[in-house]
C-alpha cells in the first residue's frame, strides 16, 4: 500500500458514527470471538453513544472510503480498529504514527488472547507494563497494559 494514499482526518459525528461503529464490530468479532456476539453488540451501542463522542478520534480513509480509526483519551488509546479487509496493510501503523504526533507517549490495554494485536503493538515498540486477569468490566479476560514513547 502506498502510505501517501491513507488520509487521516478528525472524526465527524454525523458523518462517521455508524461507519466507525460497524468497523469496530467487524474487527471485534474477528479479534475477540471469546467475548461473544451478544456482549459485543451491547458494547457497540456504548461505542456509538459514549466512547466516540467523548474521545478525540481520527479517521483513516483511502479514496474517500473510511477504513479505520483511532480514539484517544489524552494519551490513552481507547480504540484502534481497522476494517478487516484493510488489516495488515499499514493503516494501523499510520493511525498510531498520527497519534504520536499529538502525544509523546501512548498507553493502551489489549486482550492477551488477541495474539494478532499483541504482535502488532510489540512490532511498533509498545512494551508491556502491567497485566490483569480481568478486563475493565470485571470479566475474566486477561489484558495487558502497553506503553510506547517516542
Amino acid at each position: 500500500m502506498n502510505k501517501k494514499s491513507v488520509e487521516i482526518r478528525p472524526f465527524d459525528a454525523a458523518r462517521d458514527t455508524q461507519t466507525l461503529s460497524l468497523i469496530w464490530l467487524e474487527a471485534s468479532l474477528l479479534a475477540h470471538p471469546f467475548i461473544g456476539t451478544e456482549r459485543l453488540s451491547v458494547q457497540r451501542k456504548l461505542i456509538e453513544d459514549t466512547y466516540l463522542p467523548n474521545s478525540e478520534t481520527f479517521v483513516a480513509e483511502i479514496s474517500g472510503q473510511t477504513i479505520g480509526f483511532i480514539s484517544l483519551i489524552n494519551n490513552f488509546v481507547g480504540g484502534l480498529f481497522v476494517s478487516p479487509h484493510w488489516q495488515g496493510k499499514g493503516v494501523g501503523r499510520e493511525l498510531t504514527a498520527h497519534a504520536l504526533t499529538i502525544h509523546d507517549a501512548l498507553t493502551l490495554n489489549v486482550y492477551t488472547e488477541n495474539a494478532q494485536a499483541m504482535g502488532f503493538y510489540k512490532s511498533l515498540g509498545f512494551r508491556e507494563v502491567t497485566r490483569s486477569s480481568h478486563d475493565d468490566d470485571g470479566m475474566p479476560f486477561e489484558n495487558a497494559r502497553l506503553q510506547l514513547t517516542r
